[in-house]
């Protein structure tokens, strides 16, 4: 089997690593190698990858994952799907809207390959393709066993594209918000003097989330991924807002979640993600 990626992120990277042993060949691209980012260009190299300087050299592979920023989900595909036909399997793990799905549904069936919607429904790390996912699309349940044989702890959303991405959106508006709530509380906490107290008080109401460890973990993942987030809360958005609800919610998580990861703070970068550290640049940045 030849696997392809398009677009090399951290989930495309955790799905290669995890699926070396199921692929003879591995083909990657991500749209940074046109503008000659030899970092990417290095870890596609060092995992084993072929690298593609085309999204269209993509079409030598049987089973394609799309993997790329939400607001680019649609266009990436444009330049693969002259070169996409039968036999092709097309696998859209992004954090997309379920009409986004559909569209990109509708462009590959029309092509002659099948399309799988595929919603990741927890970090991709440490647990790689074996991380939970959800299927949906004509070709899900067809697909299902050969996904399984792979490796991927999959199950059945539905028939349609967008059945499996529906779910991850809507659960999504919880879970940044939580993370949006907690950073947003107590960096106002600090900021008005009264952490310690805050902080107590949280403990005491909602002990079953493990404070302080709870707080650390929020600033961690929000400094650190952001900017990821808060394009996947706008696609959240455009979900609310069509089934008449209100799509206002997700924009002000994804404008928290945007702030967090401008914020410069990353354990990346040798930095504890404290709230005193975050704190600091976050003001720092402030109209």
């Amino acid at each position: 089997m030849k696997i392809g990626f398009l677009g090399y992120g951290e989930a495309a990277r955790a799905f290669h690593e995890g699926l070396k042993d199921a692929a003879a060949v591995v083909l990657a691209h991500d749209i940074l190698l046109l503008s000659g980012d030899e970092a990417m260009r290095e870890a596609m190299s060092v995992r084993g990858a072929q690298i593609a300087e085309t999204a269209a050299a993509l079409g030598a592979a049987d089973l394609i994952f799309s993997a790329v920023t939400a607001d680019q989900s649609l266009l990436a595909v444009q330049p693969l799907l002259p070169h996409l036909g039968p036999g092709h399997v097309f696998v859209d793990i992004n954090s997309v809207s379920p009409e986004r799905k559909r569209q990109t549904a509708a462009a590959v069936e029309a092509a002659g390959a099948n399309y799988i919607d595929m919603a990741v429904m927890a970090p991709v790390l440490p647990r790689k393709h074996r991380t939970p996912v959800l299927l949906a699309g004509p070709a899900a349940s067809q697909m299902l066993p050969e996904f399984l044989a792979l490796g991927f702890t999959a199950e059945i959303a539905g028939d349609a594209p967008g059945a499996a991405t529906a779910i991850k959106m809507v659960r999504s508006v919880f879970v940044k918000g939580l993370e949006a709530i907690t950073v947003e509380a107590l960096l106002a906490a600090r900021a008005s003097g009264c952490f310690d107290e805050i902080l107590a008080s949280l403990s005491s109401s909602y002990p079953g989330l493990d404070w302080p460890h709870f707080a650390e973990y929020q600033m961690e993942r929000t400094t650190r991924h952001g900017r990821r987030r808060a394009a996947e809360m706008h696609e959240s958005a455009a979900t609310l807002d069509a089934l008449g609800l209100h799509g206002g919610l997700a924009v002000a998580i994804a404008a928290v979640q945007e702030r967090m990861g401008a914020c410069g703070v990353t354990s990346e970068q040798g930095l504890k993600p404290t709230v005193d550290h975050v704190l600091a640049r976050r003001l720092a940045r402030s109209p």
